[in-house]
């Protein structure tokens, strides 16, 4: 509650106002506004990629499920380094089939928004960035420069990673697993999207925990001793969060969960400093 106190409290004056103080009201007004150029930012990003939504389902969503993907070609090299086949990946045997008749044109919006989202991901953070700033004090925010960027990176990172390493993985694996001839993958459209959304979305908010960590350390609701104490809960966790964004076989979960179970070795350690500079704060 002190915290939330201090939030409310503590934020930018104006000629109106120049104590710096505002009330419940005026911090809700503000919000709205950044919601509202937020979702802006989004459709603006949105409209773009709608424009240009055959070429972008062609070279971008569809692009995993063809044979010349670059991941598949990066393995194929890989493989030949090493004098072997077994990196190179088989042709993806699939077929879609859209079962309603705004199927597509609603897809269309459906994607358009989705990159529109991850196009604007640095503007919205530096909204919320924004609104939260002036609740820091100097020192805080010392500490916490660059934080849009980095902010950013990692869920970039998590972005390209799910395409690049998870998404051509699963597609080729479940593509290509059959139980008889007689069974053919035609697959729906919606389904296909659904799955690789999920991955994509999911695996680059999940790399947000270095983050997610920092804050709730600088608040004081997470510790390091706490983390390290809970490590093997939070790798059943980890499995979890990988089984709900990743199709449900343990290669793919273990793509996800490996380099997630490292993010929270690093975020043990910013909870550690983080902890470490609030107790000396609090000694003065």
């Amino acid at each position: 509650m002190s915290s939330l106190n201090k939030f409310l409290s503590k934020r930018d004056g104006s000629k109106d106002n120049p104590t710096g103080e505002m009330s419940f009201v005026d911090h809700i007004e503000e919000l709205r506004w950044h919601i509202i150029r937020s979702l802006i930012a989004i459709i603006v990003g949105s409209i773009a990629v709608f424009i240009y939504s055959q070429e972008v389902f062609e070279y971008l969503i569809l692009a995993p499920t063809k044979e010349d993907f670059v991941s598949y070609r990066a393995m194929c090299w890989l493989g030949d380094q090493f004098n072997t086949d077994a990196l190179c990946m088989g042709q993806v045997n699939l077929e879609f089939q859209n079962t309603q008749l705004s199927g597509q044109f609603l897809m269309s919006f459906s994607v358009a928004f989705m990159l529109g989202f991850v196009m604007a991901f640095p503007y919205l953070f530096w909204e919320f960035w924004k609104f939260v700033k002036p609740a820091l004090s100097p020192k805080e925010i010392k500490n916490a420069r660059g934080i849009v960027f980095w902010t950013s990176s990692l869920f970039f990172l998590g972005v390209l990673f799910a395409y690049y390493v998870i998404a051509p993985f699963a597609i080729n694996f479940f593509a290509n697993y059959s139980l008889s001839p007689k069974f053919k993958n035609i697959i729906t459209m919606s389904n296909y999207y659904s799955t690789l959304s999920n991955m994509v979305l999911g695996i680059g908010l999940v790399f947000e925990l270095p983050v997610v960590v920092y804050f709730l350390s600088k608040i004081g609701l997470l510790t390091p001793k706490f983390m390290r104490a809970n490590r093997n809960y939070s790798t059943v966790v980890i499995f979890i969060l990988s089984a709900i964004i990743t199709p449900p076989d343990w290669f793919t979960m273990g793509l996800v969960a490996v380099p997630l179970m490292l993010l929270y070795e690093v975020s043990i350690n910013i909870s550690a400093r983080v902890t470490k500079e609030r107790k000396n704060k609090s000694r003065y």
